[in-house]
């Protein structure tokens, strides 16, 4: 397996095992916990899970003092985008936030853009249009009431902060740290965060039965310790646009819990909304490939040549 089909394959595992958020969150907030206490422990359950990792790989815990900070960095960062994400699930519907949440692929297309130079393609537009497309048709209201002021700007955080992650991640000290120990030291810097929130642990909510452990214990595996992982690999393999843009699973993910699970209708606005995502999708996959097929198509019809007319 290649150097880009391993980006593809790690970024669309990345993007699935992501949206598996509301999943597992959901059912702890019937509960009573709040988002807090979620990520709390999301995280904190994650970290021993990789620790553990490292050490069966035979890899070492050190760091030099240049990659500390841009590690507290990209910590607060992921834990920033964490927190806002799960807070406007008490604003708005877990669904309608995952849709919102798409829009960091823009965000990153643009920092990448404007702020490093690269070359905004008219693949990469198309990509980003067709993907947009189709998460407006997975978009579902409720009643039509208007969304929440206070849940968009939350989503509006989140996207903006995991924007800035993914491409810190490919353009800092960081770029060519091991994946392994880079996730592991970004969540441990990250959990700080939500250790300061609980007030150190006397304002935690503990859930009291056996199973709601299970979605803790889950939560911290999938969204975070795969997701993360895959993410940041997928990032040093393919880049930051493509690993954001292969994100569009996210809300195709929600969906088909939602329907296998929750037992909520596929309807044929929701099917060609996942067609306009895989088609995004393989664009973005395809790369540079897509021009080589297209002047072998053109080659096949040469043009003829044009006869001069005799005076």
């Amino acid at each position: 397996m290649n150097t880009k089909v391993k980006g593809y394959v790690l970024a669309t595992i990345a993007a699935a095992t992501y949206g598996m958020n509301p999943l597992f969150a959901l059912p702890l907030y019937k509960d009573g916990m709040n988002p807090d206490s979620v990520l709390f422990f999301r995280y904190l359950l994650a970290i021993p899970i990789l620790g553990i990792m490292i050490k069966a790989r035979g890899r070492n815990f050190k760091l030099n003092r240049k990659e500390i900070l841009p590690l507290i960095t990209m910590g607060l960062l992921v834990s920033v985008s964490s927190l806002t994400l799960f807070q406007s699930y008490n604003y708005m519907d877990a669904g309608i936030a995952s849709t919102l949440l798409f829009v960091y692929p823009i965000m990153v297309a643009l920092i990448m853009t404007f702020g490093f130079k690269e070359k905004l393609t008219i693949q990469t537009i198309l990509c980003i249009f067709l993907a947009l497309g189709g998460i407006t048709l997975l978009y579902k209201s409720g009643d039509g009431t208007t969304l929440s002021l206070t849940g968009t700007i939350l989503v509006m955080v989140s996207a903006l902060t995991y924007a800035i992650y993914i491409v810190g991640v490919n353009r800092s000290s960081l770029k060519n740290m091991a994946t392994l120990k880079m996730t592991f030291y970004i969540l441990l810097f990250g959990v700080t965060l939500f250790l300061v929130r609980v007030d150190f642990g006397q304002s935690l909510h503990i859930v009291n039965k056996w199973y709601l452990w299970g979605n803790l214990i889950a939560l911290a595996i999938f969204p975070t310790a795969i997701s993360f992982l895959c993410t940041t690999s997928a990032v040093q393999y393919i880049g930051s646009t493509p690993t954001a843009i292969l994100g569009a699973l996210e809300p195709v993910t929600a969906i088909f819990f939602g329907v296998t699970i929750f037992g909520e209708a596929l309807t044929p606005r929701l099917i060609l909304g996942i067609v306009l995502i895989i088609l995004a999708v393989t664009f973005i996959i395809a790369g540079s490939n897509i021009k080589t097929y297209l002047v072998r198509f053109r080659k096949l019809f040469p043009k003829l040549p044009i006869k001069k007319s005799r005076k």
